[in-house]
């Protein structure tokens, strides 16, 4: 995985998610420098916009960093024309391995920050999130989080972004799908992580809401046997199973779903994870219903998705489930540099607050409010079987359908 987003050498998850914050107040400036030249020397107007990548480069994420990363450079090459440059100024980024684990990101981003860098991104996992995003307020640097589904991230505080969807919206995109929920028993089956705890709240929030009874079965992120979870979901006899899985197990889990019959059983919904989990559903792919943040084509062939399929593809890349969330997060950054500024955070935040734009998905727009990302998901099923095992858009639906609740922005 390199660098330029709740996954996967075709693991069949919902999304892996990740954020990013920084712990340590660093004040002032290491350097001075004189009027009209940055610390570094080099001419103010001309100085480089340091950013510093923050992502899953090896870990059980690492297929979802290698997404990311390969997104975020097609963002970048898109935003700036080819030229790396905004306003004149080069735009220079150093990527750090998180391995999912937040103190390594936490310490990545406090050394970061400590050099002078102004804008984090990048961080696969929603736990690693949680720790990222108060640094950056504590900091006053500007940082986008990425793939990170957790929904408090939203509305943290006013230095903190998010490039990717969120669990509610996943859940909102699921019960459009499943009708009238009142009555019905949801059993959401997830692990026991940020990730899959966020899932949970989300689906007793939103279906529960509406009337649904929701419980959950959850499982450790290090467990491999996970026959046993599957025996406790269909014995819950649930109508319906909401599956919130992320990493290299999710193959394992779906075996362990079809052997059990838990999808003959009870109506299966979960999100459609990266191209390489498709083929571990077989005959069984057929039988679940999927919510989708996206999948090559979901944008419908827009002048965006299309200049972010070519450029990744160039590259020797794989478009996947995470790209947009990378090249979202490289177009966020340059608007924020050539309306706002590159070196004032605050700035660069009023810039981006209630920002609209063209993005691989679609129509999407920086909520001011609490800087929720609203952005247009997707349901899907899949065509074929095996290695031919394809997606095909059933519904698109819209930004407002799916947007969450606004949060009031801490400070």
């Amino acid at each position: 995985m390199r660098c330029s987003a709740t996954d996967t050498v075709r693991s069949r998850s919902v999304r892996a998610l990740t954020l990013i914050a920084v712990g340590a107040l660093v004040a002032g400036c290491s350097s001075a420098g004189t009027a009209g030249t940055a610390a570094d020397g080099s001419d103010g107007e001309t100085a480089p916009v340091r950013v510093g990548l923050v992502y899953s480069r090896s870990g059980l994420l690492a297929a979802y960093g290698k997404q990311y990363e390969e997104g975020f450079k097609a963002g970048l090459a898109y935003a700036t024309h080819g030229t790396n440059k905004v306003g004149g100024h080069p735009i220079e980024v150093t990527e750090q391995d998180d391995a999912g684990d937040p103190a390594k990101a936490v310490a990545a981003a406090k050394t970061l920050v400590g050099k002078g860098y102004k804008i984090i991104t990048g961080t696969t996992d929603s736990g690693v999130a949680l720790q990222m995003a108060p640094l950056a307020a504590q900091n006053k640097v500007l940082y986008v989080s990425g793939p990170a589904a957790t929904d408090a991230v939203t509305g943290v505080n006013a230095y903190t972004f998010r490039s990717g969807r969120q669990s509610y919206q996943d859940i909102l995109t699921a019960g459009a799908m499943l009708g009238d929920a009142k009555g019905k028993k949801v059993t959401v089956l997830a692990q026991n992580s940020a990730f899959g705890q966020a899932n949970v709240a989300a689906v007793k929030t939103v279906l529960g809401g509406k009337g649904a009874r929701v419980d959950s079965v959850l499982a450790p992120p290090s467990a491999t046997d996970l026959t046993p979870f599957a025996r406790q979901a269909k014995a819950r006899k649930p109508e319906l199973v909401f599956v919130a899985w992320a990493g290299a197990t999710a193959p394992a889990l779906w075996t362990a779903l079809n052997q059990q019959g838990v999808l003959d059983s009870s109506k299966v919904v979960t999100g459609l994870a990266g191209t390489a989990s498709y083929p571990i559903f077989g005959a069984a792919g057929s039988k679940v219903s999927f919510l989708a943040h996206y999948f090559p084509g979901a944008g419908g062939g827009n002048p965006v998705e299309k200049a972010m399929l070519n450029s990744i593809t160039k590259a020797g890349g794989a478009p996947d489930l995470f790209s947009p969330d990378g090249f979202t997060a490289a177009q966020m950054i340059v608007h924020a540099i050539e309306s706002g500024s590159a070196t004032d955070t605050t700035a660069m935040v009023k810039a981006l607050e209630g920002w609209s734009f063209d993005g691989p998905k679609g129509k999407e727009r920086i909520r001011a409010a609490d800087h929720a990302l609203l952005q247009p998901m997707f349901r899907a099923k899949l065509k074929g079987t095996g290695s031919a095992a394809e997606p095909e858009l059933v519904d698109r639906v819209l930004m407002a359908t799916v947007a969450p609740p606004v949060k009031k922005a801490a400070g």
